[in-house]
């Protein structure tokens, strides 16, 4: 039976470490020698209001940066998607603003792109727009629903129903955006420990302990509330996406409405404030994705509704704090963006240009040239994401 429950719950459970360490090494090791293999496998998700069909795959070559189509599968609205940390399921959610929101599960053939539908379930919440795979579990964040959504991942790759659906409570400072909770990205710590849920509409980071222990054979409870259970950030600014540093020590946080990249040193479940600076300098209020280069030196954050582009920040190797140091206009609404593994590239999913460009990146400053014959058409694309 689903569980649902509110976030005033007790804390119950110690410290809990939820990634193996074999599952690290492998992830490391698979991304090491993804940045020697030339082809990569990308994942497009999409809006469907127009031409599109669902989702996407594309082989894309990250010496040349040009791609080539390979296969799709028909899913209404997969505004976000991720992959099983073997890369052998995809898992994508249905953002629809009523009881049919869903999450759908594909087994996914990496040699020709294709995708297999294993079944979807309800999330039982509002537009899911952000969706993690453990390997054992599948959480959501349901933007209107102002919840998250737990689900059990069964032998074949398959989801269970949700085993709970976690309602907040709240309001923030922005009468007209925050009258309500709206996750918008769940996130896990680096140590394993703990699971962060960011709410835009309450500027809360919403903390859990995770279960180990948990899985689609034993019934336990994935998540605990942590106590505090959760971290407040300043009012107004709408928290939307969380990043880590690969070293763990560190965290960035792109705030929507305020624009505002807040870096944190990261300890053990706590986020010590550093720093925050300006991402959006017009205020449009819509800054959306955060990414940092994957040798740490560089942190790029998108905004949407005025001067779209990507702002350009240098990284301090010692202290993490950031220095601004350059801005690249893109297409129309630049919602979610991605770095190929080797560096090389940086690709833009522009939902309102119809596009995915790709931009050719510096190593030594971290700017940005644009790559106009290596552009993907597709209509309102929102999501990419690496098969590594």
């Amino acid at each position: 039976m689903r569980k649902v429950f509110p976030i005033l719950c007790a804390a119950g459970l110690s410290s809990l470490l939820f990634l193996a360490a074999c599952s690290s090494k492998k992830s490391a090791k698979n991304e090491n020698l993804t940045t020697m293999n030339p082809d990569l496998t990308m994942l497009v998700g999409t809006y469907t209001s127009g031409s599109s069909e669902g989702l996407y795959s594309f082989r894309f070559n990250q010496d040349t940066g040009k791609s080539t189509a390979l296969s799709h599968a028909k899913v209404e609205n997969p505004s976000y998607l991720t992959l099983s940390p073997d890369g052998a399921f995809v898992y994508a959610v249905s953002e629809l603003g009523d009881d049919r929101a869903a999450v759908y599960a594909f087994a996914f053939d990496q040699l020709d792109g294709t995708f297999r539908l294993l079944g979807s379930q309800k999330t039982g919440g509002a537009d899911p727009c952000y969706i993690i795979s453990t390997g054992k579990y599948v959480v959501t964040a349901n933007y209107s629903g102002g919840s998250i959504s737990t689900f059990p991942v069964s032998k074949d790759g398959s989801l269970l129903p949700a085993d709970a659906v976690i309602k907040f409570s709240g309001s923030g400072a922005d009468p007209e955006r925050q009258s309500q909770p709206h996750l918008h990205c769940v996130r896990i710590t680096p140590d394993g420990k703990y699971l962060l849920a960011d709410d835009l509409g309450t500027d809360q980071i919403h903390k859990f302990l995770l279960n180990a222990k948990a899985d689609a054979s034993n019934k336990d409870s994935l998540l605990t509330a942590a106590n505090p259970s959760a971290i407040s950030v300043a009012p107004g600014s709408g928290p939307r996406h969380l990043i880590f540093s690969a070293n763990g020590h560190h965290a960035y946080l792109i705030s929507e409405l305020s624009g505002a990249v807040t870096a944190f040193d990261y300890n053990d479940g706590q986020l010590a404030e550093l720093q925050t600076i300006q991402a959006d300098t017009v205020d449009a209020r819509g800054s959306a994705d955060i990414h940092l280069s994957p040798d740490g030196r560089f942190l790029y954050a998108s905004n949407r509704l005025k001067a779209d582009g990507i702002a350009i920040f240098s990284v301090s190797p010692s202290k993490g704090t950031l220095t601004k140091v350059g801005y690249q206009l893109t297409g129309i609404h630049p919602r979610n963006f991605i770095l190929t593994p080797n560096g090389r590239y940086l690709l833009v999913a522009c939902r309102d240009s119809n596009v995915i460009q790709v931009f050719e990146r510096n190593p030594d400053t971290g700017l940005l040239t644009e790559k106009p014959d290596a552009a993907i058409p597709l209509n309102m694309p929102v999501c990419i994401r690496w098969v590594l």
